[in-house]
């Protein structure tokens, strides 16, 4: 018995001494990890300050500008014979113009057109979103809270006669009320091109926003390109009407889904939609009727290779959901911004003006009846036996009345605005005016929602249109909803662990959409809606005076593009080989560093390869990581 005690006591050491070896080997194992984790980190972040993230080895993927558009210039100057207007015109015209951001800015570049048409004096127009019943800065006009006036009065000079306070005659007055975002069609015939380029004059030359906003705006771009470092901007595209008008409610499962709902029976009720109240969401996803979500957008974002670190521009006063729709896409990439977070208050106040305080809206119970009252009540209800009267009513706390959808738990309609509500309507004129230079400017530029088809002018087509004239071949993504639903519905089980094959699609569609590609794919979907979204080839000129120069292929999208356009001035042509060959130098050094970088990266192991994983290598992406 006494032996069998030593026996299993030696096997109890010698298991204890095996157990500390293994311990002993597994702390050395974990400090050589952590050792690695931390060098691999410290690489990552010096791969991203000298690659994709500023100059370097894959930068000019994802911020270079498209070379084969570079030939494509700006022109909205008249190219024939188009007079300066006279005093003795057809009379005024006077509008009132309803809507938001972009429904004001088309409404204002068509009145300019039809009143040149009708040979006629334009008044200033009235802005209904910043009248001054909306609260707005005593300081401000209505149109020139938003816009700067002088500028908009001499940058037509020579097209139309402006007036601001008009000796109006009788009989001679036409009054305009524009809510639907114009009173043009997009499409003019051929012989009307030359309105078309005033179309463009007006919405890319004379509607300046006043200093107060582009100063801000401009100082929104110098902070995001702070170090030297590129930035992307996003428009969402989530709005209570779009969503409401294309059925996409089911896509958020909370009060916004019935909030969505009552906005679309409001349209339905106003004759603007012929549909079913209920539709499926999903479906209209799955034809590309619904805008991308946030959390798609970052995984495409990260299938294109743009780092985690990667500066993002939030644009667009209105994200319908809230904070909670923007979580994954902030999980995954952490510098996601707006102008909140790059603006202080009294910035932000500067651009609004001095304004008169309003009263809270404070909510107040309705009066507590008497119990004489009560009982007059329930000797009322009707013929016995009855049921028991509904418990007391729960009251009603302030946190829960907190946002504009509050009423949603208390009655079935929507209350009218607060004087609150109205000054925050014209306070998103100016928010949407800082996002439209912010986007504008970006190096890059991923619409969430544009083209929607519904008539109505969106931000992001106008942001698109403006990059397209200003300069065509800056990196602007034009994506195929519906493409992009199918390549999402067909790995959504594997979302953030993509195969490669999934991965090198993505890339291959959001690229072909930044090249002549995606623009000819505009000009069939979003041009017979809106012209402000693709201003060409009437505002546009090329500097190349054949297009075989650019491609062999005479039946390429190039030469369909190309084929319609102008030749520039010379002036125009000299200035542009100028400025490319300082810019084609340094490309080239660019490129030479860029060689260098990529095989330091080969020889140590650490090329694309590791960027691209392969099914085998893929990560996943948990968005709370």
């Amino acid at each position: 018995m006494k032996s069998k005690i030593k026996w299993a006591a030696l096997g109890g050491l010698v298991l204890s001494f095996m157990s500390l070896l293994v311990h002993l080997f597994l702390a050395k194992s974990s400090a050589g990890f952590v050792q690695y984790s931390a060098i691999t980190a410290f690489s990552e972040d010096l791969q991203y300050a000298n690659g994709a993230g500023g100059k370097g080895a894959g930068s000019r993927k994802l911020w270079g500008k498209v070379k084969a558009l570079e030939p494509l210039q700006p022109h909205a100057n008249p190219r024939s014979t188009f007079p300066v207007p006279n005093e003795e015109n057809n009379g005024f015209i006077y509008a009132k113009v309803f809507g938001g951001f972009e429904k004001i800015r088309t409404s204002i570049c068509d009145l300019v057109t039809v009143s040149r048409l009708l040979n006629a004096t334009l008044v200033i127009p009235d802005i209904q979103e910043s009248t001054r019943s909306k609260g707005i800065s005593s300081k401000f006009k209505s149109f020139s809270y938003l816009y700067n006036e002088e500028q908009f009065i001499s940058a037509l000079a020579n097209d139309v006669i402006i007036e601001v306070v008009p000796k109006l005659k009788k009989s001679k007055v036409i009054g305009l009320i524009l809510s639907d975002g114009g009173c043009l069609q997009s499409i003019l015939p051929p012989s009307l091109a030359e309105y078309q380029r005033l179309r463009c004059r007006v919405a890319f030359h004379a509607l300046r926003f006043r200093p107060e906003i582009v100063e801000l705006g401009h100082l929104i771009v110098e902070r995001l390109r702070g170090s030297g470092q590129p930035y992307l901007a996003y428009h969402p595209g989530l709005k209570r009407d779009t969503l409401a008008y294309h059925g996409c409610a089911e896509l958020f499962q909370d009060v916004h889904t019935e909030l969505i709902q009552y906005r679309r029976a409001q349209l339905i009720k106003q004759g603007i939609i012929n549909e079913e109240l209920s539709v499926d969401s999903h479906a209209q996803k799955g034809n590309g009727s619904c805008p991308l979500m946030p959390k798609e957008v970052g995984l495409l974002l990260r299938a294109m290779g743009y780092p985690p670190r990667t500066r993002i521009y939030l644009a667009g006063s209105e994200t319908f959901g809230g904070q909670r729709v923007l979580i994954p896409l902030r999980a995954m990439y952490t510098n996601l911004v707006d102008r909140t977070s790059l603006c202080s208050k009294q910035e932000l106040a500067d651009v609004i003006g001095p304004e008169t305080p309003l009263p809270l809206d404070s909510f107040q119970f309705p009066p507590v009846k008497t119990p004489k009252q009560l009982k007059e009540e329930w000797d009322k209800a009707g013929p016995r036996p009855r049921p028991l009267p509904p418990p007391p009513g729960r009251p009603i706390y302030q946190h829960e009345k907190e946002g504009w959808y509050g009423w949603i738990t208390e009655k079935d309609s929507e209350p009218d605005p607060s004087p609150i509500d109205l000054r925050e309507q014209a306070h998103r004129l100016l928010w949407d005016a800082l996002d439209y230079i912010v986007s504008v400017e970006a190096d890059a530029f991923f619409p969430g929602f544009d083209n929607d088809g519904s008539g109505w002018p969106d931000f992001s087509s106008l942001v698109m249109g403006h990059r397209l004239y200003e300069m065509a071949s800056i990196r602007t993504y034009r994506p195929n909803r519906k493409y992009l639903a199918d390549l999402l519905n067909n790995t959504s089980d594997h979302l953030y662990h993509p195969s490669r094959n999934w991965t090198l699609s993505v890339r291959e569609h959001l690229n072909r959409s930044t090249t002549e590609d995606g623009i000819m794919q505009e000009f069939q979907l979003s041009r017979p809606k809106s012209f402000l979204s693709h201003p060409i080839p009437e505002c546009s000129c090329t500097t190349v005076k054949t297009v075989e120069n650019l491609h062999p292929d005479k039946n390429s999208n190039l030469h369909v593009l190309f084929g319609g356009q102008d030749e520039c001035p010379k002036w125009m042509v000299q200035a542009t080989k100028t400025v490319g060959t300082q810019e084609s130098t340094d490309e080239e050094t660019e490129t030479q560093e860029d060689e260098i970088d990529s095989g330091q990266q080969e020889s140590d192991g650490s090329g694309e390869a590791d960027t691209i994983p392969s099914v085998e290598q893929d990560e996943e992406m948990d968005p709370d990581d």
